[in-house]
């Protein structure tokens, strides 16, 4: 190294420039993500009972995901109406080719669930992945174009149809979830005693709502060398179209449903709702996808949220509640004073104990470059640059070879200049380099040895 130092400095060099490269590539979180590889599959079973769900669903998925690829172990929740399988992996299987095995295992147990029942694997994220949160409010004054006030059934539906279209278009977001609100929707409220007096059941009424719902193509007729397209136009589009339905005929007097229901705009049932400053407002949050710079994708959807404000009726606002890059910008900040502190505090220790300035500033380059070539392996590993992975760095660790090299050094290069009464010459003084590396290496490196020794044990540790 001393004799082709100009080609250990390049190299040097080149190592540290490829640290600085990937400084930009590195992911920024708060803390590490800890999450294992798991595949959630979520299952809606309206009606169903916990024990009901356990027995008839939960049991029959968490079965056929037995003797996977990979699988480390599964585990199961069922409540009412809901059944919740979640498949976890061993470490460093790839997500995708997880829920590609899933997949194909759902599509053989279908036919052991009940009817309409339809298992669903959840977004591709892991427990750390809510990275924005926004609620969607009406101001005081903001009026529909009837004259009425907002209601939590219009925001839910502003939220659906107009912001999370655009919202979930975000790179690096998988999902943008809804909570609060009410989802509107067509319903048809059957009269028992008129459905009796028609003799119409309740079937015949699902039945005709079904078959008059729906599109019929008819091929085409060429006509002119042209090709004129026919069908049969029959999906509903208002709530006069659901009341003429015809259900079935009586003395060849048509049933409609107008008849037997009423038919109206309503809202779904639902089991929570979301109030911001004590009143009810919709909340959506944004999801990340596995892998993902947290910061970077937070800041994209905190700016599309502001477009997103420009195409919003007059007097509705979707503001930011939750910010992940309010904490990692805070945590980073600590980061930064940790390292800056540390790496001050070394570098006046240094100078203290070696008396030299110039060996004192080569011996804190250690800090930096170490730094340079850490971060170049945790983006090839995929570690987060976080809390723990560089606000825990002890900077003595990191300088202690180099004191004990550097200082013997100095000492021998006095030593050798006392010894011939004059400075010494360039091939002298790397003479002296050389000999006194030599003489510091084995208990150097031992103590190096000593150091990872104590880490081992933490290395060992497998998973979480």
């Amino acid at each position: 190294s001393v004799e082709r130092r100009w080609l250990v400095l390049l190299l040097t060099v080149l190592i540290a420039g490829v640290g600085a490269y990937n400084v930009f590539q590195l992911n920024i979180d708060a803390v590490p993500d800890i999450t294992n590889i798991q595949v959630q599959i979520n299952t809606e079973a309206e009606g169903y009972s916990p024990l009901e769900v356990e027995q008839r669903i939960t049991y029959s998925v968490e079965n056929a995901m037995a003797g996977l690829p990979n699988l480390d172990y599964t585990r199961s929740l069922s409540r009412y109406g809901l059944s919740q399988v979640t498949v976890v992996f061993e470490e460093d299987t790839d997500i995708y080719l997880a829920r590609q095995l899933i997949n194909k295992r759902l599509q053989g147990v279908r036919s052991e669930l009940p009817a309409k029942i339809e298992p669903q694997m959840g977004p591709i994220a892991t427990g750390l992945g809510e990275v924005f949160t926004y609620s969607v409010t009406a101001r005081a004054d903001a009026l529909k174009a009837d004259g009425k006030p907002y209601s939590a059934e219009d925001l839910r539906t502003i939220q659906d149809w107009i912001i999370r279209p655009q919202m979930v278009k975000v790179p690096g977001v998988t999902e943008i979830n809804s909570i609060g609100g009410y989802e509107g929707e067509y319903q048809v409220a059957p009269d028992p005693a008129k459905l009796l007096a028609y003799k119409v059941s309740l079937a015949e009424l699902s039945e005709a709502l079904i078959r008059n719902n729906q599109n019929a193509g008819a091929g085409y007729i060429e006509r002119n060398g042209e090709q004129w397209l026919g069908r049969s136009p029959g999906q509903l589009t208002s709530l006069e179209d659901i009341r003429n339905v015809v259900i079935t005929k009586r003395d060849d007097t048509p049933i409609r449903i107008m008849d037997v229901a009423e038919v109206f705009y309503g809202k779904q049932l639902r089991t929570g709702a979301a109030t911001q400053d004590g009143k009810e407002t919709v909340l959506g949050t944004a999801f990340m996808l596995i892998g993902e710079n947290s910061r970077v994708v937070a800041r994209a959807v905190a700016d599309r949220l502001e477009q997103v404000n420009q195409s919003l009726p007059e007097g509705i606002v979707a503001e930011a509640v939750y910010d992940r890059t309010t904490l990692v910008d805070k945590t980073l900040k600590t980061v930064q004073k940790n390292l800056f502190e540390g790496a001050l505090l070394v570098i006046v220790v240094l100078f203290l104990l070696l008396g030299n300035i110039r060996a004192a500033l080569i011996t804190a380059l250690v800090i930096p470059l170490s730094m340079l070539f850490a971060i170049t392996g945790m983006v090839s590993n995929k570690v987060s640059g976080n809390l723990m992975s560089l606000g825990a760095i002890d900077f003595g660790l990191i300088v202690d070879g180099a004191v004990i090299v550097v200082e013997n050094a100095l000492r021998r290069l006095g030593l050798a200049q006392q010894r011939l009464g004059r400075l010494l010459c360039l091939q002298e003084r790397l003479a002296e380099v050389i000999e006194s590396t030599r003489e510091v290496f084995n208990p150097a490196v031992f103590g190096m040895f000593i150091i990872m020794l104590v880490y081992l044990p933490i290395f060992a540790l497998s998973g979480v």
